[in-house]
């Protein structure tokens, strides 16, 4: 509601002019006739609801019979507007309680209220007393009565300022202005507000363009503002510090953004995507965005595919802490739980995925800080024969109109889609933004497997076999590959997985290979048939095992039971299936060669994760007498049928395992000489990855495109091209593969370069459409993957943006490293920075770091905190 005002008419009353001789005022319904000049107050179309002032209802009668009467020398002349009446004291100027409107004083527009203080001014000292007007859901009123807060440091809340407020004035201003004018807070530095609540907890006020209507801020409640701290927390939120003595992280410096992040147990993963994101050392135009609090401005708090703005104040505090120079390493425990609130697959303390992180933490800061408030519908269209660029242009303008954010800015790009009908060859193409390039690795088609070969012969140890056989093939593909190296036919092998003393498993000829994992312990026997019955022989499977003294009596036959060893196939003639024909045949297989002394064949060879661990020493039963003579009245053990556990006994009457009781049987094993080969692959060039990304490739059957003009889905061939580039590039190396036939990590070493990575060759956007933007890169930034498929253990790379020096990040621990001990097999994620982007580095640095150890990842001067 706004006011029009119409003036005619000349001079000042009671000031030394000609008054007024006529005046229509319309306070509310009521109006006042005088003669000379028109105040004519109605609603104005195009007003924005301007301030109304309170008038004290006295003075204002007094004036009304002033100008009805037309006498400018009248004794009703009403003098300076005196508003006394309306205030407790002279002092605070508080506003009377419950003053009646019409009663003790009238509300005049902002037009009125200063021309009439220009005609009759204003009693001396006295303050205006201005009021907003408050729109509510379906009416407007004037708020006589500001909502009135108590402001107070988070240091010194025993001495609150009262400061009264409109219900429509916003948290960031006047009330968080007026704070820090209250308590003369530098320019500089950050300060956020909290409302105390009656039950005596604190809650933030996020969002600093909210009213204080919209926040539920009520007369009497205390507002604290706190300052940020100069190491980058909040003293609201002081992390945990890794040392015992505070003053002594206090009185730490260091250069800023070296700093490490605390594992919270399995969380090296979000360390690894926090580092390479910006928290210490990578992308320059992040880090400054959030050190120069940019952000503040552009906190998106009502975004429905946001999280408030909680993701970007989260980053925001690690990167503020990490860049303080006051920390050695934070302890990212806030962030830790906030993702975990928005982002449940994030919860607990599980190993995750570190690209799978950064992925949401790009996502959650873009739609936290999304400049879009309202995103309107777009509706995407085919190219349908238009050019190239106007389907670019317009794709990447409909992609804006939605998405609007730093993150947008700095690393999404575009990328043009090609999709082929098989059927009616309709061609569809669309260009899409991405924000990195998940590029996929060259897949060797074939595996190497180490696995243990056992001889028929007792007379021949054991042997160590490394062989190479196809990803896709079949358990007799490793039995043919074994083969060519035993001179044993693979018809005569069977394969076993041995675990804790006893099979696990018997692998069929037809099984596939993919069954088999790289963790399992692989056993391939000499047998006398591939089959359990051939040729007239048996293969049984035998378990060796001891059994402890019985204690309490027990009379139960399978307590105490202990397996050792590993356990053997033994081709028996059926015209032997006696028992003293088996006791004999085992014996001759368990003495191992000729004249060895019973026991003494079991240090045969290293201790490996791998290798056939040795007995304890009170299984070795030493005799001088040799193997021929040692067949003695008493048996050395004794056959027992067992289950397929190999503890509980069965009856007698079947044969369908043995147990020795005591004997020790061969522990040694001999490396083939295949095991000298190491099976290396080649290393592939980052180009050669890229130029897979950009190759044609087919849709699988699990995700086929529907055809428009087919009406159904389609095995589509599909291509991708890169058309415009980021300033930020993210290359995600797909070392992690899953297929039907098998899951496994790729360690295949990509050389990527350190400068001058050029893409120019990969840009299809014609030369002549683009502006002179270079497309060489520099690397700033790799996360790294140690280990394998179901573990392992993430690390950093990152290039101070300051020194330009290069830091490895191995959570809390921080290392300088030399640009040559980079490039390793462990590379996961790489970040390049656009040359013409670069900023160069400010201040030197010349560290002279120690080469990395070969089991792991680069150590340096290492500043690791206890």
């Amino acid at each position: 509601m706004g006011y029009e005002i119409k003036l005619s008419g000349w001079g000042l009353a009671g000031l030394g002019g000609a008054g007024p001789s006529c005046v229509y005022v319309w306070v509310g319904c009521r109006t006042v006739v005088g003669a000379g000049v028109v105040l004519q107050l109605g609603p104005s179309p195009t007003s924005l609801s301007p301030p109304r002032y309170l008038l004290e209802n006295h003075w204002y009668q007094q004036w009304k019979e002033y100008v009805e009467s037309g006498d400018q020398n009248s004794s009703s002349f009403p003098g300076r507007i005196n508003n006394a009446e309306l205030f407790e004291d002279l002092e605070s100027f508080r506003l009377k309680e419950r003053l009646v409107e019409s009663e003790e004083y009238v509300l005049v527009p902002e037009d009125v209220w200063n021309k009439l203080v220009s005609w009759y001014g204003l009693e001396h000292d006295q303050p205006p007393i201005e009021r907003k007007v408050v729109e509510l859901p379906s009416t407007q009123k004037v708020e006589v009565y500001p909502v009135e807060l108590y402001l107070c440091q988070h240091n010194d809340m025993e001495s609150p300022v009262s400061t009264q407020f409109s219900r429509v004035d916003t948290i960031g201003n006047p009330v968080l202005r007026e704070a820090r004018r209250q308590f003369e807070v530098s320019p500089e530095d950050e300060t956020r507000l909290w409302v105390k609540n009656s039950d005596g907890s604190c809650e933030r006020l996020r969002n600093i363009h909210m009213t204080v209507l919209d926040a539920c801020l009520s007369p009497g409640q205390v507002v604290i503002m706190e300052t940020r701290n100069k190491d980058g927390t909040w003293p609201s939120s002081r992390p945990h510090v890794m040392r015992n003595s505070v003053e002594d992280e206090e009185l730490y410096s260091g250069q800023p953004g070296v700093c490490g992040l605390t594992n919270l147990g399995n969380t090296c993963f979000m360390n690894s995507a926090l580092q390479v994101a910006s928290v210490s050392a990578m992308c320059p135009p992040l880090t400054e965005y959030f050190l120069n609090n940019h952000y503040l401005g552009e906190l998106n708090f009502g975004n429905p595919l946001g999280m408030k703005g909680e993701i970007a104040e989260a980053y925001a505090d690690l990167v503020k802490q990490a860049w303080s120079g006051h920390h050695r390493a934070i302890v990212p425990r806030m962030f830790k739980t906030k993702v975990g609130h928005f982002a449940s697959q994030f919860l607990g303390y599980h190993q995750h995925d570190a690209q799978e992180l950064l992925s949401f933490l790009l996502d959650g800061l873009h739609e936290d800080l999304n400049r879009v408030k309202r995103k309107d519908y777009v509706e995407l269209r085919d190219a349908a024969g238009r050019p190239d660029e106007e389907v670019a242009e317009e794709a990447w303008r409909n992609h804006k109109r939605r998405n609007d954010s730093i993150i947008v800015d700095i690393f999404h790009g575009l990328f043009k889609s090609t999709l082929v009908c098989p059927a009616c060859c309709k061609v569809s193409v669309t260009f899409d933004p991405f924000c990195y390039l998940s590029v996929p690795l060259p897949v060797s088609h074939e595996r190497t497997m180490e696995v243990f070969f056992v001889y028929m012969d007792p007379c021949r140890k054991p042997q160590q076999h490394r062989l190479v056989v196809p990803k896709a093939g079949k358990v007799l593909d490793l039995c043919i590959a074994l083969a060519k190296h035993t001179g044993v036919p693979a018809e005569q092998m069977m394969v076993a997985d041995v675990f804790s003393h006893r099979f696990y498993k018997l692998y069929q000829a037809d099984e596939a290979l993919s069954c088999i994992l790289e963790r399992d312990d692989i056993f391939v026997y000499e047998v006398a048939g591939a089959q359990a019955e051939l040729g007239g022989s048996l293969v049984l499977s035998v378990y060796l095992r001891e059994r402890a003294p019985p204690r309490d009596n027990t009379s139960d036959p399978g307590y105490g039971v202990v397996l050792f060893g590993h356990p053997l196939l033994v081709s028996v003639p059926q015209a032997q299936l006696s028992w003293d024909a088996l006791y004999s045949l085992l014996l001759d297989r368990l003495s191992q060669a000729e004249g060895e002394e019973w026991g003494s064949g079991g240090s045969g060879g290293p201790s490996t994760p791998s290798s056939p661990p040795a007995p304890p020493p009170s299984r070795l039963r030493p005799t001088s007498q040799p193997k021929r003579k040692c067949r003695r009245r008493r048996p050395l053990f004794v056959l027992r049928p067992v289950s397929a556990n190999g503890t509980s006994e069965r009856p007698v009457l079947e044969l369908h395992g043995l147990l020795p009781d005591s004997p020790v049987p061969w522990q040694g094993y001999v490396k083939h000489e295949c095991m000298g080969h190491a099976q290396r692959g080649q290393p592939v060039k980052l180009r050669e990855c890229v130029e897979l990304f950009t190759t044609v490739e087919t849709l699988e059957e699990e995700n086929p495109w529907y055809c428009p003009t087919c009406k159904r889905h389609q095995l589509a061939t599909k291509k991708l091209d890169l058309w415009a580039l980021p300033e930020v590039l993210i290359i995600h190396l797909k070392r992690f593969s899953y297929t039907r036939l098998a899951r496994e990590k790729l360690d295949t070493l990509v050389e990527f370069p350190i400068r001058d990575l050029d893409f120019s060759d990969f840009i299809i956007k014609p030369w002549a459409d683009m502006a002179p933007v270079p497309h060489k890169y520099d690397l700033i930034a790799v996360s790294n993957h140690y280990g394998s498929l179901r573990d392992g253990h993430y690390t950093t790379f990152a290039r101070n943006k300051d020194s330009g020096q290069w830091f490895y990040f191995d959570d809390s621990s921080v290392s300088p490293v030399a640009e040559h001990q980079i490039e390793s097999k462990a590379a996961y994620v790489l970040f390049y920075h656009r040359q013409d982007r670069i900023r160069r580095p400010t201040t030197a640095c010349t560290p002279n770091p120690r080469p990395p150890d070969a089991g792991g990842g680069p150590r340096g001067d290492s500043m690791e905190v206890d």
